[in-house]
């Protein structure tokens, strides 16, 4: 049986499948009281996640033992995680375009950095765990600041056209809400690693721990890794908010 499921304890695989059924369904009952009205996403969202870490988990077996592969496996969640926050952004004016390129700015130029710098070594695990935890922070920011910018560009509306009234160009009217924009999205992750270690264990660091690493091992990657993160993160939002800026027009508010 562990060779088939590749997990050494069948009946806990078993009680996780009817764990993740409880908790979905409780969420679900508590959304449908408090009157938050999310349809059936969040089943789709965990549904999506089983089906997608299965297939990862079944190609991440083969990435790790043929290296060449890890290319492969980069361009593949580069490719997923821009198309994703594209979609988030596509109502705004060039939103898919300036997606795709702060995910893939990010996610680059911060995953070589750290690999430039020694800080880990060159191994297809270590790449593909590092490139795999960027590009989704990457995703998030540059969705989240992406977002902000519309919602702050249309309560600042006023302040935007009075600019352009000005002769000013849309780079200039609009660079205090994407300053804001880029300010709001960072939060999360700031605050994250402010109470990394104190308040929160953060998953790389828990995730080297039961890989056998020592505490201090572990502990120094997941610096690495939220130094990497704090990096792509910048960089996409920079560049979501630096794109959209350029726009001759208001992006429309979701209400509209």
């Amino acid at each position: 049986m562990r060779d088939l499921l590749g997990v050494d304890d069948p009946a806990l695989l078993l009680r996780t499948a009817i764990g993740i059924v409880v908790l979905v369904a409780a969420a679900m009952g508590l959304l449908r009281l408090g009157g938050v009205r999310l349809g059936a996403q969040p089943v789709i969202a965990v549904g999506r996640a089983i089906l997608q870490l299965g297939l990862a988990s079944v190609i991440l077996s083969g990435a790790l033992t043929l290296p060449w592969t890890v290319v492969a496996v980069l361009a593949f969640m580069l490719t997923m995680a821009s198309a994703t926050s594209a979609g988030r952004l596509a109502a705004l004016d060039g939103g898919r375009s300036a997606a795709a390129l702060a995910v893939v700015a990010g996610a680059v130029i911060s995953v070589g950095a750290v690999f430039a710098l020694g800080m880990m070594p060159h191994t297809a695990r270590d790449v593909i765990a590092i490139g795999g935890i960027v590009t989704g922070n990457a995703m998030t920011a540059a969705t989240l600041s992406g977002r902000q910018f519309c919602t702050l560009a249309s309560h600042r509306s006023g302040e935007v056209e009075a600019w352009w009234a000005l002769g000013a160009t849309s780079p200039i009217a609009f660079a205090d809400v994407g300053r804001h924009a880029v300010r709001d999205a960072l939060v999360p992750n700031l605050d994250q690693t402010r109470s990394s270690g104190v308040v929160t264990l953060p998953g790389a660091f828990i995730g080297a721990l039961a890989g056998g690493a020592s505490p201090v091992e572990a502990a120094r990657f997941q610096v690495v890794v939220l130094v990497a993160i704090l990096f792509a993160q910048v960089i996409s939002a920079l560049v979501v908010t630096r794109r959209l800026a350029r726009s001759g027009r208001l992006p429309l508010s979701e209400d509209d």
